[in-house]
């Protein structure tokens, strides 16, 4: 059934919390990339234009203990939302009590106040992790409505959001819903030919993925360092390559029930050591040195992958194809970004996570049709599971 949306929803006059997503990546208590702030705004830009009392709210990074919370203050969220709002947005360094509920209750037509990390509530017995009911009802008691725009979380059953969506009439924001239209849709009902290109470290965070993408995808395409528990199912010799003895088998599974659709690499970038200088070589998989490890696919498998690219209409990006991190191996991560990027008249989808910082840093963001903010929720999304965030949402 189709879930609420923040359009059907009469705001005017009315508290309503937003869960957004503004895990955000600091250093020194600076935000160095306000990607998800920005994507977060089209949702509180509607609120505030129909009259509502914006009540924002977000996770920042792991808190455990006391000391986690340094540098886990969403204060700077607050202030950079301010200026890109270009208009004044409260904050509040609480998480509940009076001081919170006073500063709600204070709030006017059109006014934005953030509330500090949820998180903070996981250093007394994990309440915003294990989503702890008194809580959620907690946060609910705070508004009127509640519209979940982190995409990001929607794979965990929190108390921000699955908590607070048991307790209130909840809403998808825009940025939910369009993470659900373009990954949701173009799995289940791709344009044709539908390419899928899986790379990343292990075979064992992507076995789901695989398995619901071979009764979907016309082809899969699969590098990184899982490429190589795939070549040893090949019985190929892979060095000191990256390898998941125990999934081996299921690989070897994986290739004989693919029936062609699963492409791997045909050459391999390989180092000696872990580094991004040495004993470089680049060789087919056919001849991978035992003394080396693969470090990133060739300029062949590039070629290879750039043709099966070549007639698509949907594509969907999720993982790296080398070690992206070390300039010396993030050709093949480069090569296959601009693959995608160029295409004419295709959908095309990245994942979240590092393929996602991939496109940003080379700056190839505007050339795809979407680029999740949810690496994990896209992840499981592809596997065709069902997220927990997501249900919790009203049906329309």
């Amino acid at each position: 059934m189709a879930k609420k949306v923040v359009t059907d929803l009469d705001v005017a006059g009315k508290k309503v919390l937003v869960r957004a997503d503004f895990n955000v990546p600091m250093k020194d208590g600076n935000i160095t990339n306000d990607d998800r702030i920005v994507q977060a705004l089209p949702t509180i830009k509607h609120l505030i234009e129909e009259g509502a009392k914006v009540v924002l709210f977000s996770h920042l990074g792991r808190v455990k203990e006391e000391a986690d919370k340094e540098g886990k203050s969403l204060k700077p969220v607050a202030d950079r939302l301010a200026e890109l709002l270009g208009k004044e947005v409260s904050f509040v360094p609480e998480t509940r009590g009076e001081k919170l509920e006073n500063a709600i209750a204070g709030l006017g037509n059109g006014d934005v106040l953030v509330f500090e990390n949820t998180r903070f509530e996981d250093i007394d017995g994990k309440k915003e992790s294990k989503n702890d009911p008194e809580l959620g009802k907690y946060w609910a008691s705070l508004g009127d409505l509640f519209v979940n725009d982190a995409f990001g979380t929607a794979h965990r059953a929190h108390a921000s959001n699955v908590g607070i969506a048991s307790n209130i009439e909840t809403a998808a924001g825009f940025l939910m819903e369009k993470e659900i239209k373009f990954i949701g849709e173009s799995v289940d009902n791709p344009n044709r030919p539908f390419v899928a290109i899986l790379g990343g470290a292990k075979v064992s965070d992507k076995i789901g993925v695989i398995e619901n993408l071979l009764t979907k995808a016309d082809k899969i395409l699969i590098g990184g360092g899982m490429a190589y528990t795939f070549f040893k199912a090949q019985g190929k010799e892979i060095g000191k390559s990256l390898l998941e003895a125990d999934k081996v088998d299921l690989a070897k599974d994986l290739l004989a029930r693919a029936d062609g659709k699963i492409i791997l690499p045909v050459d391999s970038k390989n180092n000696k050591e872990f580094s991004n200088d040495g004993d470089i070589t680049e060789t087919s998989v056919d001849a991978i040195p035992t003394d080396a490890m693969g470090l990133d696919v060739g300029s062949e498998t590039v070629r290879l992958f750039e043709k099966e690219l070549s007639d698509a209409k949907t594509v969907v990006w999720n993982g790296p194809m080398g070690v992206f991190e070390l300039s010396n191996f993030a050709k093949g991560t480069i090569g296959v970004c601009e693959a995608i990027a160029n295409l004419d008249d295709a959908k095309t989808i990245i994942g979240g996570g590092d393929s996602a910082a991939a496109a940003m840093q080379l700056g190839f963001a505007e050339k795809f049709s979407h680029i999740s903010t949810g690496g994990g929720a896209s992840l499981e999304y592809l596997e065709g599971k069902e997220l927990p965030g997501l249900a919790a949402i009203s049906d329309k």
